[in-house]
């Protein structure tokens, strides 16, 4: 069998587990020594004959770098980082091809001659060597544009396979970089000089159509969608080595960030997780994996390479990967062996990602210049490290200064590739939109930022239309941001949300290379922001104003980037209904992605990360609110047709399958947290919370203040809007709500009847001849149903009877059937006999029952009639006598085990929340919680957990919706808050920190921290609101019962 010849033992790390102690992996270097100290020790003749090396740039250009012959790999690495200034070089690495045409990393600890062969008429080529998961991990602009360039080097090798759209988009963003915004003549021409696809010819149409597009992107926002699309893909960051399996299948193999992986082709058939591996091991040609004994899979598996030389280097890659991205600290040196060794001793001997974003954060910046070879469009400025030597001497065309130190230790010859075009760099100034310093074109020095930024050549430039899944909506969150002479993203806040919490070690979630960040930097950082920024009440109103309608802005992509990319890949949703729905949400939505930049404009001013705080001029917000609001009234008809919008859609679905089918999977997605066509009402609804926020300004500030008249007048006008619309909004409120229950009920047909009303939905235990079973209940202003939980595995719930209201009596019945909370409701029917959970909920029944009964009295149309031939099991059972039904096995076994049964269906609907909470929730809980609406940061913590996660928190329709960034386009997680009780922490809870809340529902206890007491003040106001339902019914308790709402 032969001895194994290279092993490594995949250690337990954080990043498989947070909060599990650190451990690191094992170094080649001498103890004491680092990567600097073991080069400059290394045994090298001074007066060795030096050898001319070739290398590639990504941007195609070629330098000669003479080296001594005895050169290692790491001083080669060092001199070509420090030649392109660059600060973040771990990620890369320099490769070239071996005798098989393979290519290899170049090793840092082994000489160059000993590694390349013929190293003189050998090219070799930087590239990217380790790809993170999210771009945003990246912090440097610079970084991103290398990264960009890779993406573009992937596609043209056909190494990064995706469809003819992915690609059209991805060389789209790339022409934007390159040559600017759209002009087809020059696009056309670009495109002949420049192949960046085989046969790109077939898809240059689709190309131009996405070019067209991205009007006003900057070249840093063009890489960042470069890195976004290209990162969802599967073959992002993969390189294959080709294997066959124990039965001889052929199969590829590769690494990432997660593991090892396993292709079929191009398609991942197996995944081994790094927190899964045990230790990684080859045997001559046989590539070892031993697993944790856990799982479906045998303890060792063993695939085969090629060769050796394949299977060793396949090993060595995996060993870098694992390290980089899994350990906290470089490895420890190794202790030598004194008389022989067994095996390879290779290990990764750079830093680790977490040592090198700990690097960049640690260390001041400033601005340094780079170039963009191939763009026309734009140059720009960077971050770099002051503190490393000679990396602030500016990268020129390839060459540096002649009296420059680096170009005295190591000359280089700029060499062009004859496929590469000259550069071509008009010089002139650009204000970018989302920031308010400029961008100047590369040669000119990098000046002080200016007082204000222009805004209305900024708002014209946000008011551009594109489609939002390609460019950048958001800004960095004011409360992260830094000084822009101190954020390596500066020119793109679109960056600075993952970047910005990185550097100050935020969340785990932000990036599984900080979750080793604990409770204490985050506290720490908070305090100084505290400090830093404006304490005013109206500052924080002014930020929440900023949060909520960044989560709005993604409410309305739901519905125009998502929904309608669902309806025409089907080609489901006919050609005027399409017209109806987008060309009445389409102009809002332009409309609000440009007040959205406006408002994260003004934040920046008013924190004070320019010079115009110390006029004071930027500190209010009330003159962005009062001309927005002037120029949102002008689509005050395109609200009024929202009606005739939803109408027609619940119309169309019912009539064609097709649309239907694509209606209900959409649901099902990630990105559809709520029902569709709740997002259909968010612009009116958002008009309310504008009246409310305006309304708080308002009563902050004195008459005098100079911001008062403008919050007033602003008012006035939302004021106006929201009269015209306030009964559109109930109407449609209650439409909704009906189509909603349509889609979750089985066994009615025609719920939306003309003048029907929902009224209250919620559990409750109906007496059977089995006992107390578990019902759903919904009341209606002409009937009553009741139903259980169906057998379907969708999750809907099955009628099992309804009662019109018209001639119901309900009275209350404790004492005669000696059950709690009971009451008994007489119908022409037949009597049923139900049971609340508690006194409080009894009492909402009860009283909306009893107005609900006297509605019906006066209505005018029948409402049995409308239900005749629509509901399914009908009763004849006469009126005096009481409905002991018998349960079907079915229902029995439904509602034991609904939890426990894979969900198919959307699980956070009111209606499943309050048959697992037994409680209930009416139209009137509905409409207050859509006045209490709130996102933001909170700083989450578990009942028996030591650190806070940041997250960003959405609270809406009951529920809390938990995302890693503002950015997300859908929610990690969900928190239904119907049945909690929110209070401030207890003395024996050991919270020792300000502006804490505590969520309690039985054993389940969550801590929130929010940044201020205004913030504070806002969460608990809104949680309280919306859970608590209005206590109409406290007429019926007594005295000492009114406040009590137990589970």
């Amino acid at each position: 069998m032969g001895e194994i010849e290279g092993t490594y033992r995949v250690l337990q790390t954080p990043g498989s587990r947070l909060g599990v102690q650190k451990t690191t992996g094992v170094s080649t270097l001498e103890s004491g020594q680092n990567l600097s100290t073991a080069m400059a020790s290394s045994p090298a003749k001074t007066h060795e004959r030096d050898l001319p090396i070739k290398i590639k740039m990504l941007d195609n250009t070629v330098e000669v770098l003479d080296i001594e012959s005895k050169y290692y790999g790491q001083t080669l690495l060092t001199e070509v980082y420090k030649h392109l200034n660059l600060i973040e070089s771990d990620y890369f690495g320099i490769e070239f091809q071996n005798i098989q045409s393979c290519w290899i990393w170049l090793e840092p600890m082994k000489p160059v001659i000993r590694q390349v062969r013929r190293p003189k008429t050998a090219t070799l080529r930087l590239a990217v060597k380790f790809f993170p998961p999210d771009p945003g991990q990246l912090q440097e602009e610079y970084t991103r544009y290398l990264f960009a360039l890779q993406i573009k080097r992937d596609l043209a090798e056909e190494r990064l396979t995706c469809s003819d759209n992915t690609a059209a988009l991805l060389v789209s963003h790339l022409l934007q970089s390159e040559i600017g915004d759209f002009d087809e003549s020059e696009d056309r021409e670009h495109l002949k000089t420049n192949q960046y696809l085989p046969n790109q010819e077939r898809i240059e149409g689709k190309i131009l159509e996405f070019h067209r597009k991205h009007v006003g992107q900057t070249p840093a926002e063009s890489d960042f969608q470069v890195l976004e699309i290209a990162r969802k893909l599967e073959m992002y960051g993969i390189r294959f080595h080709l294997a066959s399996d124990r039965e001889g299948t052929k199969i590829n193999l590769a690494v990432s960030h997660m593991g090892v992986l396993v292709f079929q082709g191009n398609t991942k058939i197996n995944t081994f997780n790094w927190s899964k591996v045990r230790k990684l091991s080859f045997k001559r040609k046989r590539f070892l994996i031993k697993l944790h004994p856990e799982g479906p899979y045998q303890d060792t598996l063993e695939f085969l390479l090629g060769s050796r030389d394949e299977c060793k280097n396949f090993w060595k890659i995996c060993v870098e990967y694992h390290t980089f991205f899994r350990l906290f600290d470089q490895p420890k040196p190794k202790a030598k062996a004194v008389f022989f060794t067994r095996g390879s001793s290779f290990r990764y001997s750079g830093r680790t990602q977490k040592q090198l974003v700990d690097y960049i954060k640690d260390s001041g910046m400033k601005k340094t210049p780079y170039e963009r070879r191939h763009s026309k469009a734009r140059a720009s400025t960077r971050a770099s490290n002051a503190d490393v030597p000679r990396q602030s001497v500016p990268f020129t065309e390839g060459l540096r200064t002649p009296g420059s130190p680096a170009s005295a230790a190591a000359p280089f010859h700029s060499v062009r590739s004859s496929a590469t075009p000259p550069p071509v760099l008009p010089i002139f100034v650009e204000t970018s939109p989302s920031s308010p310093e400029p961008r100047a074109p590369y040669p000119r020095i990098p000046e002080k930022n200016p007082a204000a930024p222009a805004e209305e050549a900024g708002r014209k430039l946000m008011q551009q239309p594109g489609s939002p899944m390609l460019q950048g909506l958001a800004a960095d969150h004011p409360q992260l941001s830094s000084l822009p002479l101190k954020s390596p993203l500066g020119l793109n806040p679109m960056f600075q949300v993952n970047l910005n919490a990185a550097s100050q070690g935020s969340s785990p979630l932000l990036s599984p290379v900080l979750s080793d960040a604990g409770g204490a930097r985050i506290e720490e950082d908070d305090e100084m922001k505290r400090k830093r920024y404006p304490a005013d009440k109206a500052y924080f109103i002014a930020k929440e104003i900023l949060a909520t309608e960044r989560t709005y802005l993604k409410d309305l992509e739901v519905i125009t980037v998502w929904f309608r990319s669902a309806v025409i890949k089907e080609n489901a949703m006919p050609e005027g209904l399409m017209t109806l729905l987008f060309s009445n949400i389409d102009p809002i939505y332009e409309f609000h992605r440009g007040f959205l930049k406006e408002i994260e404009q003004r934040l920046v001013l008013w924190e004070g990360r320019t010079n115009a705080h110390m006029k004071g001029d930027y500190q209010r917000i009330g003159d962005v609110m009062l001309r927005n609001m002037r120029t949102l009234k002008e689509f005050t008809s395109y609200l009024q047709k929202h009606d005739e919008v939803l109408t027609e859609l619940e119309k169309a679905t019912k009539r064609l399958k097709k649309l239907e089918m694509v209606y209900k999977e959409f649901e099902l997605q990630k990105v559809c947290y709520l029902p569709l066509n709740t997002f259909l009402l968010k612009p009116i609804q958002r008009l309310m919370h504008y009246k409310l926020i305006l309304g708080r300004l308002c009563k902050h500030y004195t008459a005098e203040h100079r911001d008062f008249a403008d919050c007033r007048n602003a008012l006035k006008e939302v004021t106006e809007m929201t009269s015209q619309l306030q009964h559109s909004l109930i109407r449609l409120e209650n439409f909704q709500k009906l189509t909603e229950l349509q889609h979750d009920l089985i066994g009615i047909d025609n719920l939306m009847a003309p003048g029907r009303e929902f009224i209250r939905e919620g559990c409750l235990y109906k007496l059977t001849k089995k006992g107390l079973q578990q019902r759903m209940f919904f009341l209606f202003s002409d009937m009553l149903l009741y139903t259980s939980k169906g057998v379907t595995g969708t999750n809907q719930f099955k009628i099992h009877g309804h009662l019109p209201l018209h001639g119901m009596l309900v009275e209350e019945s404790e004492n005669e059937w000696a059950v709690p909370h009971c009451f008994t409701i007489y119908s022409a029917q037949k009597t049923i006999v139900v049971a609340a959970s508690t006194r409080l909920e009894m009492g909402k029944w009860m009283e909306d029952l009893n107005m609900a009964i006297e509605m019906a009295k006066k209505a005018t149309e029948k409402s049995d009639m409308l239900l005749e031939n629509s509901v399914c099991n009908r009763s004849n059972r006469s009126s005096d006598e009481v409905s002991l039904e018998q349960e079907s096995e079915d229902d029995i076994h439904s509602s034991r085990s609904s939890l426990d049964r894979q969900s198919h269906h959307r699980a956070n609907t009111t209606m499943h929340v309050c048959w697992y909470r037994n409680t209930s929730v009416s139209m009137t809980d509905h409409s207050v919680a859509v006045e209490n609406q709130l996102s933001g940061y909170l700083l989450r913590k578990f009942k028996n957990s030591n650190g806070w996660q940041k997250l960003w928190v959405v609270f809406t329709n009951f529920c809390l919706f938990f995302y890693k960034t503002h950015q997300d386009d859908y929610p990690l997680a969900s928190l239904p808050l119907l049945g909690y009780a929110v209070s401030s922490p207890l003395e024996a809870d050991g919270i020792q920190k300000d502006y804490v809340f505590k969520l309690q529902f039985k054993s389940h206890v969550y801590f929130f921290r929010a940044e201020s007491k205004y913030t504070f003040e806002r969460w608990m106001e809104v949680i309280k609101r919306a859970t608590s339902s209005p206590a109409r019914s406290s007429l019926l308790l007594p005295k000492d019962e009114k406040d009590s709402h137990t589970d």
